[in-house]
């Protein structure tokens, strides 16, 4: 027997568009035209190491549309990190601005490469190469890039000094600054908070609540950590967490705070007092009301979507959930809340970013927050009430609904 080849993540992506193109009765020019990327980019990333040697890596830029506006994307550094993933991420956060309402398109980028192994300086080094390769095709206008896996404020911070050597002062060309150059109160937490709004709609739509229900987090990094602490704070029992070394769990409920000084302290999550390691995958599988993967993408196998005691799923990560994961999922009536919805809160708070870059005024964090809150919620009780009134999956509903967004503004500017 031949074995089959694995999904790729673009096709993954693209099972749950053409799911939901079936369902709209999306003509075919049109599916084409929508999933197909506006611009791909592949650069050599070469640089001189603090040893004198030469290192060279990989690094990639996709575009995939510019309909409803500028197109948005963070940037990762990852040995992982390659074409067809940054294809997939890209098209993802086409939906998603659409979903939430953003004026945006779906950018992705990255370069293959272990952070880890890299110094500062070399890591600075590597970021400023890579924005020589790819200023041309980014700007205020064009593409903005932010934060994502294995970068943070310092890298969004060399990319907007190195795109201004180009281009003069352009503050509005990355997302994800520090403070003192020009970024966003509230973007830090942005994501974990946007998070823990859709967790508590969720268990509103049941008669519950985040006070007093059961919560394991599969990931303790910028997404996962606030997430957490969002939920701990409104009275939460978050009984598990994870990172690369594994996970602790304490069924009475963590102490989040103290966890996450442990975890600044140690590099880890494990080793935490009072708690009990278990793997990444146990934690998974663990009976909670709310399970919320914030860590790398595609981490549910069928089989392992088979054990998952979880009523309810938010996705935390981008792309955790495959097709086959995902029709295991409903067949079992387990709730899941996409990535498209669950884990927009980062990318609506770089829209507010770049509105103050632009407008060159700054909001304060209430109003960053305030903004943040309406946004979520509006999106959410419109997917809601479109996945009740179609009969619809929640996230076959999401596609539905950001391609019938994008559609429109594509016909609407015509070909």
């Amino acid at each position: 027997m031949v074995a089959l080849a694995a999904m790729s993540r673009f096709e993954a992506t693209n099972r749950f568009f053409d799911e939901a193109a079936r369902t709209m009765g999306l003509p075919k020019t049109i599916e084409r035209l929508l999933i197909t990327p506006l611009r791909e980019l592949q650069v050599q990333v070469a640089f001189e190491r603090d040893d004198g040697s030469v290192a060279t890596f990989i690094g990639y830029r996709v575009q995939h549309d510019n309909a409803r506006g500028p197109m948005k994307g963070g940037l990762r550094y990852h040995p992982a990190v390659d074409l067809d993933e940054v294809r997939s991420l890209a098209s993802l956060m086409t939906w998603k601005t659409a979903v939430v309402g953003i004026p945006y398109g779906g950018a992705k980028g990255g370069v293959t490469c272990d952070p880890k192994e890299l110094s500062e300086n070399e890591l600075q080094r590597l970021t400023r190469v890579f924005v020589d390769q790819i200023h041309e095709v980014i700007g205020p206008d064009r593409d903005i890039p932010a934060p994502d896996v294995n970068t943070n404020a310092q890298v969004m911070a060399w990319i907007m000094a190195q795109y201004s050597k180009y281009h003069g002062h352009s503050p509005a060309v990355v997302t994800g600054k520090p403070l003192e150059l020009y970024g966003s109160a509230g973007r830090e937490a942005a994501t974990g908070r946007g998070l823990s709004i859709v967790c508590r709609e969720a268990l509103a739509a049941k008669g519950s609540s985040i006070e007093g229900s059961r919560f394991a987090i599969q990931g303790f990094g910028n997404v996962g950590s606030w997430v957490a602490r969002r939920i701990h704070h409104a009275g939460g029992r978050v009984i598990a967490v994870s990172d690369v070394e594994g996970g602790v769990l304490n069924p009475e409920g963590l102490d989040v705070p103290a966890l996450f000084s442990h975890a600044r302290e140690t590099g880890s999550v494990v080793g935490f007092e009072g708690s009990d390691w278990i793997s990444n995958d146990q934690l998974l599988t663990l009976e909670c009301d709310v399970l919320i993967p914030a860590a790398l993408g595609d981490v549910f196998s069928p089989e392992l979507a088979r054990e998952v005691r979880a009523a309810t799923i938010v996705e935390g990560a981008n792309g955790p959930t495959g097709p086959d994961a995902d029709r295991v999922f409903r067949e079992r009536g387990i709730e899941v809340y996409p990535d498209i919805l669950s884990n927009a809160g980062g990318v609506t708070v770089s829209y507010f970013e770049w509105v103050q870059n632009v407008q060159q005024f700054s909001w304060t964090e209430e109003r960053v927050n305030r903004e943040l809150e309406h946004t979520m919620v509006k999106a959410y009780k419109t997917l809601r009430q479109m996945a009740d009134e179609k009969g619809l999956p929640l996230r076959t509903a999401a596609f539905v609904l950001a391609i019938g967004r994008v559609a429109k503004a594509t016909s609407l500017r015509g070909i």
